[in-house]
This record gives C-alpha cells, sequence and structure tokens, in this order.
C-alpha cells in the first residue's frame, strides 16, 4: 500500500493509470446501472445477486491503488554505478494531483450509492447460503446491507491514501520542492471532498456521513501509528483538530437530526482521541471482500460464499 513507483502495480491496466482509472468508473456505473436478476443463472436464489455484485461494485479498486501510486510518487530503479540508469523521480505535481482529484472523485457518495432497482430485489440469504470472503459484512442481517460496500470501498481507498510512508513522503517531498503537495494539502482535499462536502437527504446523505466516519477513523489512525514520523503524527494531529473546530462551527438547530447527530459524535470522537491517543481505537472496520482469487475455487482458506 505504500509503494511509490507509477508502473508497477497489481492488474493495473492502461498506459496511464490516472486515465484508466476515470475510464473504469465510467465502465462500472453502467455496470451498475444495469446489474439485476439477469446477472444471476435462472431459477438461481435471488440473494446470489450479491454474490456477482461484489466484483463489479469493487471493478476499480486496483486502479484506484494504482492512481494512488501518483501521490508521493517517486519512479526509480535498482541502479549500479556505471550503469547509466536514471536517477529517482518525484511524479510531477500536477500529475499528483490529477491522481488525487481522480481517486476523490470515487469517495463520491452518488458513486458508491447502488441503484433503488437492485437493492428492491436483493432478499435475504437462505439459510444455507452463508456469506463467505467475497461477500460484503453486514449490520442489518437479514437484510443486505446498502451502506456496506460504500464503507468497504471507502475504506480501502483511504487507507491506501493514508498511508504512513505515503505522508511521510508527501512532507519530504514538499520540503524538497513546494510544488509538490504536501501532506496538508492531501488532508485538506480528503476533507473538502467529504465531510465539507454539501450533501443530499436520504441514502446518498446517509453515505456521506458513512464516508466521513471512514476519514475520521483513517486521520486517527494515522495520527496514533506508531509508524508515522512525527512530522506526520504532528500534521494529522492539527488538521484533526481543525476539522474538531469545523465540525462545532457547522452544528446548528436547522440540521436535521441525523446530521446533527453526525456531527456531535465525530466531535466526540475527535476530543477522547486526543486526551488518550495511545490507547483510543478506532471502530472495527468492516472488512473489504477479497480481492485475489476472487471466484478461485479450492483455495486455501477460501470460503466459499
Amino acid at each position: 500500500a505504500g509503494s511509490s513507483s507509477t508502473l508497477a502495480h497489481l492488474w493495473d491496466s492502461g498506459e496511464n493509470a490516472v486515465d484508466e482509472l476515470n475510464r473504469l468508473m465510467r465502465v462500472r456505473a453502467a455496470a451498475l446501472r444495469r446489474f439485476g436478476e439477469e446477472n444471476i443463472p435462472e431459477g438461481a436464489p435471488l440473494s446470489r445477486i450479491e454474490d456477482a455484485l461484489t466484483p463489479i461494485y469493487l471493478l476499480a479498486r486496483y486502479q484506484i491503488e494504482a492512481a494512488c501510486k501518483f501521490i508521493g510518487g517517486m519512479d526509480y530503479t535498482h541502479a549500479v554505478r556505471g550503469d547509466g540508469q536514471a536517477p529517482p523521480r518525484i511524479v510531477a505535481p500536477a500529475e499528483q494531483r490529477r491522481a488525487l482529484n481522480a481517486v476523490l472523485d470515487t469517495l463520491a457518495a452518488e458513486e458508491l450509492a447502488l441503484p433503488e432497482s437492485l437493492l428492491r430485489i436483493l432478499t435475504p440469504r437462505a439459510p444455507d447460503q452463508d456469506r463467505g470472503r467475497e461477500n460484503f459484512r453486514v449490520r442489518t442481517s437479514p437484510a443486505f446491507d446498502a451502506l456496506a460496500p460504500a464503507e468497504a470501498a471507502a475504506r480501502h481507498t483511504l487507507q491506501i491514501l493514508l498511508n504512513p510512508e505515503r505522508a511521510a513522503r508527501l512532507v519530504e517531498f514538499h520540503a524538497r520542492d513546494a510544488e509538490n503537495p504536501s501532506l496538508g494539502d492531501l488532508l485538506d482535499a480528503i476533507v473538502g471532498a467529504t465531510w465539507k462536502t454539501p450533501r443530499a437527504a436520504g441514502y446518498t446523505g446517509e453515505i456521506a456521513r458513512v464516508v466521513d466516519d471512514v476519514v475520521l477513523d483513517e486521520m486517527m489512525r494515522l495520527s496514533a501509528d506508531d509508524g508515522s514520523s512525527y512530522a506526520v503524527r504532528a500534521i494529522a494531529g492539527l488538521r484533526l483538530e481543525e476539522l474538531k473546530t469545523w465540525i462545532l462551527s457547522a452544528r446548528s438547530a436547522d440540521a436535521d437530526d441525523a446530521t446533527r447527530a453526525h456531527l456531535f459524535a465525530a466531535a466526540s470522537r475527535i476530543a477522547l482521541f486526543q486526551r488518550e491517543p495511545a490507547t483510543y481505537a478506532p471502530k472495527a472496520p468492516a472488512p473489504t471482500p477479497g480481492g485475489p482469487p476472487i471466484g478461485g475455487m479450492g483455495c486455501i482458506g477460501d470460503e466459499q460464499p
């Protein structure tokens, strides 16, 4: 997750990782719009649609990883003296920012929402159809959890973006050349694209709050991580304080009950973290469904859904 090369990724496709991410997100959106009972065999339980959904919903997961590596990225070879290979090269600032914008677009609630036409036909799973490693973990059993995919996708993305090694490179590369984006720039962009972005009511509004909470979890994790440098922990800690200040100013009697509860809980979590950062643990995340080998049969450690 912390690697820096723009050329070495797992299952990345396309000539440019950022351009390919934008293309794959369009493909994913088209696939989700058409997704339904035609994606399972005739006579199969409708709950099996959930099994077919995972690889489509997470279609861009590896391309997101590839694009994240542009941010705080550095291309290099394992050169030896006299072989004439190019020295390490920090990714161009404009390309880092373009990658960040593309990755943040994947966190938009509208991108993470599932079509209502699909949610209406997702039936509870039969007793003999346990969820396995390739299913989203739900908190709404027996109903399908319409927020779980958004939480899993957002956490996958943010854990890569806020990797301690990437964060430390951002600090160093910005110190060496102020044109490079800083860690503060990254955190400001994430908060601006999530917490500070206006959201609609209803389902997409609830997804936006889920993403907010994941952002907060991962900022606290970065700030408290023993692997984070002192500078990284300091910058993350400052941005947490600034976010708390913004949250307290945003609380209003005019806001709906869900929004006021969301803001109250977030401010309380930050305050608790600030008092006891060494002992405070963010809520255990819902695990992201297994990646490779999706659909593999007989793999060691695989539970078949």
